[in-house]
């Protein structure tokens, strides 16, 4: 159950010739893809193009009809590698995940592609998760392309310029026979606009046409000889076939005047913003007419040194924007201009900064700083003054609390860190390796448990250092979702091949969770497409592990303590493996709440569990906020004088998963909680036993009160004694 369903914008991918779509990027770029008469398409699901794959995974009666084979794959490595059926065939073959570390994983596969060639146009969409937005490492993918002589695409951020992006890169690919990648940033998967469409097309070859007649060709095997011919064929040939298309084609663009002793050369998904910047000087207006000479690069690999030295002709100066870094456009300029012999001034990382994501304000104190130097007559007359007051950004670091980001309300994994607390206060502290998921949130306070991860799927394989014996044994954290991506092979197997007696802590909330909630093997739900319900208990079982503890609700702080440290601490050797399973609570709202809410307005008896704290019984001790960190918990001030110290409380946030209630019973903390189940539509009986219960309690309420000392006021000549 994805966190988003597209079923109904799915609709819009059947428009037709001449008619209008208007809707979402990644939903252009689907729509693109079909147009361009793509015969297969895969993935694997990663902000900031989760949505891409759940799109397709909507779509999937859609692209049967066409003729369209869709694979949900295992994990990225896995898509690049379906894209071999481009190698031999003439059919098109898109694959998306996230970059770079979904190039990452799928490096291998991807290197071979390249070093192979394609006959069908085979693109990779890569959502360049880069800056403020990102939950990932700070790299970029243009490296890769670099390394593998792959061509990259970074499309202007509007729907008509990248829906061209696709359909020529399509052409690109199959006229250099390399594949080529699409990189599209975050603001361009969910930048919405529309665009003239065309009728969707049938795969000149469908892969079940191309199984019916197999080919092979010896010259395309990645191996001695033939690998050494790869690269002559790539410098050669393919190489100066994209340089021809992208010309011929006009794949980059050329926009304001073309007389000017100054340009800018832009990277295609940095033009928006660059066009803001030029706006706010004054110096482009709405619809993106700008008097500054502009070089938009939606092919930043490979440069084209002729169109690059033609832009630069009559110029004296040059402004590469180049997001991120290593400066690899600008380093590559920077050597056509002294191989040229030319003395234009090339500028980029001397205003820009080397790091980060450039932001408006970035942009435009750059752009500014830019024309200053080479065309300080174009700049307003208010910019141009050399002590122009500006206003003082206030520093809300001061004024505004750092809010780091932590486990969901009710969350399922919140009680299994609460446990690891208990745990760790009556044993030490442990060695803990993290990895890639909701549960890396444990690392950040209340709990600051696991302060590393190497990749998806790989945190028990972090801990191989420390599995030659010791006094404590090494914990490894990893959700199911990496288990299935990456973990049963690379971390799971390599426990039981080295009979490691590590421990390892298997998150299991039936999704791939922080990608947007798609189905894994191991999930609950019937999914009529995929295969789920795989325990991955009998996946440890089959791969040689026979310490597995399977936990089937991980609110139970108790068993979840009891657990871990008989883990811990049992004198048996070889991997000792705890699954933890209880559903993502973010997906069991989804899917609960519509129900519920249908229910209730359909006057059906729905029962609501909420819970609450006793102010009078609560100590203010605050110990269940330490070992729990939950949302709804919060503080509340008293109006009784006598106590200053706030009380905690739950708003109305809570979803009624116990799991306070259960880490003040385990940690033997305090009484004061309690849980009160909210009835809608009750029985008539139900009514009249609320409607007693509380002339009950109003009356003992009233007899408490006409029993409490009070102290009245006494008044003399108008003053209050």
């Amino acid at each position: 159950m994805a966190e988003r369903s597209f079923k109904a914008e799915v609709e819009h991918l059947k428009l037709g010739a001449g008619e209008t779509f208007t809707g979402e990027g990644i939903l252009a770029i689907t729509k693109a893809l079909l147009e361009s008469g793509v015969g297969y398409v895969g993935g694997y699901q990663g902000a900031p193009i989760s949505h891409l794959m759940d799109v397709l995974a909507d779509a999937e009666e859609l692209l049967g009809e066409l003729g369209v084979r869709f694979e949900a794959n295992a994990n990225e490595a896995a898509a690049a590698a379906m894209l071999a059926a481009s190698v031999h065939y003439p059919i098109r073959g898109a694959v998306t995940f996230k970059g770079p570390v979904g190039v990452n994983v799928a490096s291998d596969a991807l290197a071979n592609l390249s070093s192979s060639g394609v006959t069908g146009g085979a693109m990779v969409i890569v959502g360049e998760d880069y800056g403020e937005g990102s939950s990932i490492m700070q790299e970029r993918s243009h490296p890769f392309a670099m390394k593998a002589q792959m061509w990259l695409l970074d499309p202007r951020p509007n729907l008509p310029s990248i829906v061209k992006m696709v359909s020529d890169g399509f052409d690109l690919s199959e006229a250099s026979n390399t594949p080529v990648m699409l990189m599209v940033r975050i603001r361009s998967c969910h930048v919405t606009g529309s665009f003239t469409t065309r009728d969707n097309q049938r795969p000149k070859l469908t892969v079940r046409e191309a199984l019916a007649a197999p080919r092979s060709d010896f010259a395309r095997v990645v191996l001695p000889p033939m690998s050494y011919a790869h690269e002559q064929d790539k410098v050669k040939n393919r190489w100066p076939a994209a340089e021809k298309f992208i010309q011929d084609r006009g794949l980059n663009e050329f926009f304001g005047p073309k007389d000017a002793g100054f340009g800018i050369i832009v990277q295609g998904g940095m033009y928006n913003s660059l066009i803001r910047a030029l706006q706010r000087l004054g110096l482009a207006d709405i619809y993106g007419n700008t008097e500054v000479p502009l070089y938009v690069l939606n092919v930043t690999y490979p440069l084209i040194s002729s169109q690059f030295l033609e832009f630069c002709e009559g110029k004296d100066h040059v402004l590469v924007v180049e997001e991120g870094q290593p400066e690899f456009i600008e380093t590559q300029l920077g050597s056509f201009l002294y191989r040229a012999g030319s003395g234009v001034k090339l500028h980029g990382k001397n205003i820009f900064p080397m790091a980060g994501e450039y932001t408006g304000a970035v942009m435009l104190d750059a752009v500014e700083s830019f024309l200053r130097t080479a065309a300080p007559s174009l700049l307003p007359a208010a910019v141009r003054a050399p002590n122009i007051d500006r206003p003082e950004i206030p520093d809300l670091s001061k004024t505004v609390p750092i809010r780091p980001p932590g486990f969901c309300t009710g969350c399922p994994e919140r009680p299994i860190f609460a446990a690891m607390k208990l745990v760790e206060k009556e044993l030490g502290k442990h060695q803990i390796a993290a990895d890639i998921g909701c549960h890396l949130f444990a690392s950040l306070p209340p709990f600051e448990i696991g302060g590393a991860t190497m990749g998806y799927g790989l945190g028990p394989a972090a801990n191989g250092a420390f599995d030659g014996g010791g006094d404590k044994r090494a914990v490894a954290i990893i959700g199911d979702g990496g288990f299935w991506h990456n973990g049963l092979s690379s971390s799971f197997t390599n426990m039981a091949f080295n009979k490691s007696d590590g421990v390892a802590i298997i998150v299991d909330n039936y999704y791939s969770a922080a990608t947007g909630g798609q189905d894994v093997m191991s999930s609950r739900a019937d999914n009529a497409t995929k295969a789920t319900k795989n325990p991955i208990a009998k996946a440890l079982n089959g791969i040689g592990i026979d310490w597995v503890r399977q936990i089937d609700r991980t609110y139970d702080v108790a068993k979840m303590r009891d657990t871990i440290r008989e883990a811990l601490t049992t004198p048996e050797k070889g991997p000792k493996v705890i699954v933890a399973s209880s559903e993502c609570m973010l997906n069991r709202q989804r899917r609960e709440k519509p129900l519920a809410q249908k229910a209730i307005k359909e006057g059906r008896r729905v029962e609501a569990p909420r819970f609450g704290i006793d102010e009078a019984v609560c100590t203010g001790d605050h110990a269940c906020i330490r070992l729990s960190g939950c949302p709804s918990l919060s503080l509340k001030r008293l109006d009784d004088p006598l106590r200053d110290d706030p009380v905690a409380s739950i708003d109305q946030s809570c979803v009624g998963c116990g799991n306070c209630g259960e880490v003040a019973d385990a940690a033997v903390l305090c009484p004061s909680f309690y849980r009160a189940d909210v009835v809608h539509n009750p029985s008539v009986w139900e009514k009249r036993m609320a409607s007693l219960r509380a002339r009950i309690i109003g009356w003992l309420q009233a007899r408490r009160d006409a029993r409490r000392l009070s102290f009245a006021p006494t008044f003399l000549d108008g003053a209050a004694e």
